[in-house]
């Protein structure tokens, strides 16, 4: 499973969970397998040059990398309508937060 997290810099695991979705500086990509990250990469969100269209220039960037799952604080409707269309997860965490804590929280709720 891909899942991007919506983030603040280019910490990976150790950097926090951003307040927005398509102005985040940043999504640390992480690939897991059985519950185990396997690899974290950081890319910069194309969307924050733009200053209208930013939440879905942002969703197409993670689509076209195969995001399973996006992890944010909040999503806006027409955010949360593009990601549904391509059959992406959604989970919503605290902005502020270590991405690995966003991350563990995420993997707990999606077993459930």
């Amino acid at each position: 499973m891909r899942i991007a997290v919506a983030s603040n810099g280019k910490k990976g695991l150790e950097d926090t969970v951003s307040n927005v979705f398509g102005r985040a500086k940043t999504f640390t990509i992480i690939d897991v397998e059985d519950d185990q990250v396997k690899e974290v990469k950081v890319i910069e969100n194309p969307g924050v040059r733009y200053q209208y269209g930013c939440g879905p220039i942002a969703v197409k960037t993670l689509v076209d990398l195969g995001v399973d799952a996006v992890i944010a604080s909040e999503f806006g409707p027409s955010v949360s309508s593009i990601l549904e269309q391509h059959g992406v997860k959604r989970h919503r965490s605290r902005s502020g937060i270590r991405v690995e804590e966003a991350l563990k929280e995420f993997l707990t709720s999606s077993k459930n």
